[in-house]
């Protein structure tokens, strides 16, 4: 890996992290078109996952305070917010989908599904996810709030993004918006609902990488890291402000015409 690759690669996951349009699938897409070696890739990812969680964790700094609070005043016994409590119940729900499926799926989906044309397939289908979910919330405005049976719900199209291609943060705000949560809402909690399941990542990889041993450029690494961060605060906070005001079909479009550019290119190729 040269130094212009991870800050190319640091600047697509901070992009993409929190944008409904797949870190994973444009990371593969991004190292199969610019032939990025592997060397330091495991590091490389581990890294990545604790930049941009480190990044939300920071933009909703606030909420997760708020959040230890709730949980501490629980096991204290003492009064909690109905409405806290549902969070932080439906948050830890709805990370257990993608933790078990993960865990057991891993090998799998890192042997056979990485490659340019599969990711190409699944954006397309992912387009169409969005589309459904768009008409859906058009017919149906929203009618309620977050309770455990939706954080589960949710937490099950989290786990759907274990397949490159198909977008975490997309995922579950479409999910969201299908289960009754306003666009803003069910953003907010993909966005809280990321924390637990990218840090867990992140510590898988960087075990991996202690087990296997070899030499890493850590600076390399930091500044690759350094640039996520900083890009992933910057996206958090637009998209935040764009999804009160829009839909998510520009991201419908341009899944779209990523999907038939990657297509077309491993037809022609």
């Amino acid at each position: 890996m040269e130094w212009i690759d991870a800050i190319i690669l640091g600047l697509v996951q901070g992009v993409t992290e929190f944008l409904p349009v797949s870190s994973t699938g444009h990371l593969v897409l991004v190292r199969d078109w610019f032939s990025m070696g592997g060397a330091n890739g495991l590091a490389f990812d581990a890294v990545l996952h604790f930049a941009t969680t480190a990044a939300v964790m920071i933009y909703f700094r606030s909420d997760i305070w708020s959040l230890i609070q709730v949980g501490l005043r629980k096991l204290g016994r003492l009064p909690v917010n109905k409405k806290d409590i549902t969070l932080l119940y439906a948050l830890i729900i709805g990370t257990i989908p993608a933790a078990i499926i993960g865990f057991f799926a891993e090998n799998i989906i890192d042997t056979y599904l990485r490659n340019p044309v599969f990711v190409a397939v699944v954006l397309f289908l992912t387009a169409i996810f969005f589309m459904y979910a768009e008409w859906r919330y058009y017919l149906r405005p929203t009618h309620g709030e977050m309770t455990l049976r939706r954080g589960l719900l949710v937490g099950l199209f989290q786990a759907t993004a274990l397949i490159p291609g198909m977008s975490r943060s997309g995922s579950t705000i479409a999910g969201g918006m299908l289960l009754g949560l306003s666009r803003y809402e069910a953003s907010r909690f993909s966005f809280l609902l990321a924390i637990p399941i990218t840090l867990a990542a992140g510590s898988k990889m960087l075990i991996d990488l202690l087990g296997e041993g070899g030499e890493v450029m850590w600076s390399m690494v930091a500044a690759g890291a350094v640039i996520s961060f900083l890009t992933a605060l910057v996206v958090i906070h637009f998209f935040l402000s764009f999804i009160r005001r829009y839909t998510l079909w520009p991201f419908v479009w341009y899944g779209i015409v990523l999907a038939g550019m990657v297509g077309y290119a491993a037809f022609v190729g």
